[in-house]
């Protein structure tokens, strides 16, 4: 969490900040309607959810993730999960193999014998610890196209670094601690339709850089940014910007309220998209933003599908970090903006969550449904800056034709995940849940304790009742390479009487690097489906195509999963080149 920022508030409380001793969720007379028809108006306080007769469930995966996962992102091929913390707080809850230390003063010999990176088993929950060096607090990442890691930033001396890890089971960290031209802490990695990656923002860091393609190079010269000293203010809201590749190959940025497309290979941004409304989004506001499902409905390469953002949660109020800081939180903002950024003149289109939410996690599941799991539903980000835990996951069908059944409230968890919570999406289709620690340092005694308990959230498709309906993907049934536009035929096992064409999607979706409420990289492309063979005994032949082009899907490694009335596969893992 960051240090207070440099210009405060004064010590008047407003009327509608609420100090922590109030009633959590009690109504409070004349509150203001910010920002109508944005904001957390009553006018959809009636909108029904549809029920269900099996609303997911969690469970309990591991009790000791070994660190508290700030970081997290599932590796391809690899069957584990990395999870990594900030190193500042030289302590943890594992220690690093056959009695390791790092350095961390020649002239006193003070050591850190305590591992801050791990690699979860998703089979077992058997850890493997990994040596770091540099600080990674609140840092970037995402995977190159051979499927290993980039990090970027963090804090003090890991602020300029670019690390390496190779896929397991070469995984060990390689660190460059000034590979990168500015300081970035709390800043967002994309990569781009030409396999580059872009790192964009962090404090005090108005600008952006594109990551060395050569390991061990260093950049010695940002490009200035002036749109993110624009949406500065005074308790910044700009942090961890929302950055997706647009199918165009421009890069849509998204901080506060304001967005924009930025051209990668001229440097100038060539859109500036509307404002949106209600409130401020970025960190420390600290709203969730997704790419909704890119469905390819052509083989033309040169045709740019639909892109739609979606931005949800925040804060109504400007200074939601500073008051927080005094022990009065805000309610976190309960709506959501959804824009068609390919569209020429696009305009924000308002839904509401069930809830408000601030500190939230939204993955895309293989259905091309949007999980929004984990945060509170006060305050800001930071150091215990928050209140009342939002336990509740809500399910998002963004293709719903109305409004009742766009958002469903699932089964609740247990187990606050505030500040540094992480969600990442898992081949079997679960989305396994970790991290929270709002305290300086690993504190057991705290009001939300410093969380070392992995969860496995099965989503409503694993219902017990339609168990015997999931389809499989038989063994080598899937290729795994593919290239594109190619014409590819994966091979399923259905245990259905009556199938139609129209009942199949096949998804491709890219593992995010998750942290503080951004998942960055996060995309999820339908395919085009061609046709669905009985080929006999409960099995077909599913043929569809390969994404026509990088912008579409750029090169790497995805999960592919082939649904049938709204059940997936596992994923298998392809590699898309």
């Amino acid at each position: 969490p960051p240090p207070p920022p440099p210009f405060r508030r004064g010590g008047v409380r407003p009327r509608h900040a609420r100090p922590d001793r109030a009633r959590p969720g009690r109504a409070r007379p004349g509150q203001p309607k910010f920002g109508n028809p944005f904001g957390n108006p009553d006018d959809f306080k009636g909108d029904k959810l549809p029920n269900d007769d099996f609303l997911g469930k969690f469970e309990l995966f591991t009790d000791n993730s070994g660190v508290c996962a700030m970081h997290a992102i599932v590796l391809p091929n690899c069957d584990h999960v990395l999870m990594y913390d900030a190193t500042i707080w030289r302590i943890s809850k594992i220690l690093l193999p056959n009695g390791q230390c790092r350095v961390l003063n020649e002239t006193t010999g003070e050591k850190d014998c305590y591992a801050h990176s791990v690699l979860l088993n998703l089979k077992n929950a058997d850890l493997i610890p990994l040596e770091l060096h540099t600080d990674t607090w609140c840092s970037s990442g995402g995977l190159t196209v051979d499927g290993n890691l980039i990090s970027t930033g963090g804090f003090q001396g890991g602020a300029n670094t670019v690390r390496h890890l190779d896929n397991c089971p070469k995984s060990v960290w390689r660190e460059y601690p000034s590979a990168l031209a500015a300081p970035r802490w709390y800043s967002t990695q994309a990569q781009l339709a030409d396999g580059r990656m872009i790192v964009i923002g962090g404090r005090a860091a108005q600008s952006f850089e594109y990551i060395p393609q050569q390991e061990g190079t260093s950049n010695t010269k940002p490009f200035f940014f002036d749109f993110l000293q624009q949406t500065t203010d005074p308790d910044e809201n700009n942090l961890y910007p929302f950055v997706f590749l647009s199918p165009d190959k421009n890069v849509f940025v998204f901080a506060n309220n304001r967005s924009v497309l930025l051209n990668p290979n001229t440097n100038a941004v060539v859109k500036e998209f509307p404002v949106l409304p209600g409130g401020h989004r970025n960190y420390p506001a600290s709203g969730m933003a997704v790419l909704l499902p890119l469905e390819v409905k052509t083989e033309d390469p040169n045709e740019v599908p639909d892109a739609e953002v979606l931005v949800c949660g925040g804060s109504a109020h400007i200074d939601s970090y500073t008051l927080a800081s005094k022990n009065m939180f805000y309610e976190a903002l309960q709506d959501c903006g959804r824009l068609k950024i390919t569209r020429p003149n696009p305009n924000w289109r308002r839904e509401l969550m069930p809830t408000s939410r601030v500190m939230g996690d939204m993955v895309i599941l293989p259905t091309g449904e949007v999980l929004i799991v984990n945060g509170a539903q006060r305050g800001a980000s930071g150091w215990g800056f928050a209140r009342d835990p939002n336990l509740t996951p809500v399910l998002f069908n963004y293709k719903s034709p109305d409004k009742a059944h766009l958002f469903r409230e699932l089964a609740p968890t247990t187990i606050p995940r505030m500040y540094h919570s992480t969600a990442v999406v898992l081949p079997e289709g679960k989305v396994l849940i970790a991290g929270s620690n709002t305290n300086n340092g690993y504190i057991y005694d705290a009001m939300y304790p410093t969380e070392l308990r992995v969860e496995k959230f099965s989503p409503p498709y694993f219902s017990p009742s339609r168990a015997d309906k999931k389809p499989k993907i038989v063994d080598g049934g899937c290729p795994k390479t593919m290239t594109y536009g190619q014409q590819v035929t994966i091979k399923i096992e259905l245990n259905e009487k009556k199938v139609f064409l129209k009942n199949f999607k096949v998804t491709m979706y890219v593992p995010a690097f998750t942290t503080h409420g951004v998942a960055m990289n996060q995309r999820l492309v339908k395919l085009l489906v061609k046709d669905a063979v009985n080929v006999g005994e409960g099995r077909y032949d599913v043929t569809c195509m390969a994404p026509p082009s990088s912008a579409v899907a750029p090169e790497g490694y995805f999960m592919l999963s082939v649904v049938h009335n709204m059940l997936p596969t596992e994923a298998v893992w392809v590699q898309l080149k």
